[in-house]
């Protein structure tokens, strides 16, 4: 939910205010720079002694449980793949699809964001959770389900569980990239931080799963899915 170039990792310094941490956190995991790949999360020094100072988070969101959602606008391409694969969508859990986009609301996590000029990398660090949401991929007498999403903005995955006609096949499997090339400029509506334009692409591992599971080789990774709006309330 990658095609030719990947973009990569920016460095966008914003002054850090209490009431809109989480949202320059969010800006921080998805823009992009020319030194660094997108795919690839910077990582700490391999021995770092850091300066108190330098080591302490500029801004913490110790819990993100009150919401709201992550949506993703399905991409026609994606649609015209599962009408060749014979694959029907669906929604699982508290999960919507209406109108071409899917919803998953946003159950949990946290976030931390470093001093982008600092030594500390990635320099925004956390996660965020969706559990007892997720969608479905059917056809005929198989049903795939891909579940309890969570988001590591450091490194730009998203995670999630799968099963099989109800039986798991994989926890905490790596199922999609959020790449941040098209990524629009953050806005804030009352106390939401809502970050828009982070498109969605088929992991290689989900793709093997898929393509597997519906005995076929026709799903690419890097398949684009759509484009992903994060919202999140900041208090």
């Amino acid at each position: 939910m990658r095609l030719t170039a990947r973009p990569s990792l920016a460095r966008t310094v914003v002054g850090v205010v209490a009431a809109s941490a989480l949202a320059f956190s969010l800006t921080a995991c998805y823009s992009t720079s020319d030194s660094e790949s997108n795919n690839t999360a910077p990582i700490h020094r391999e021995n770092p002694e850091l300066p108190e100072s330098e080591a302490t988070p500029l801004a913490v969101v110790a819990d993100l449980g009150q919401g709201v959602d992550t949506q993703v606008a399905v991409d026609e391409g994606f649609v015209s793949a599962l009408e060749l694969l014979g694959l029907t969508p669906g929604v699982v859990g508290d999960a919507t699809f209406e109108g071409g986009t899917f919803s998953f609301p946003i159950t949990g996590g946290n976030v931390e964001y470093y001093d982008p000029e600092g030594e500390v990398r990635p320099y925004v660090q956390g996660d965020i959770q969706h559990d007892d949401s997720g969608l479905s991929l059917t056809a005929g007498d198989t049903v795939v389900e891909l579940t309890n999403f969570d988001i590591d903005p450091g490194a730009s995955k998203l995670y999630g569980d799968v099963s099989v006609n109800g039986e798991p096949v994989a926890g905490h499997a790596y199922l999609f990239n959020l790449w941040g090339g098209t990524l629009e400029p953050l806005r804030i509506e009352g106390s939401d931080a809502i970050l828009e334009g982070t498109t969605v692409h088929v992991s290689p591992e989900a793709a093997d799963l898929l393509n597997t599971t519906f005995e076929t080789d026709l799903v690419p990774d890097e398949l684009l899915v759509g484009v992903a709006t994060i919202t999140v309330a900041t208090r």
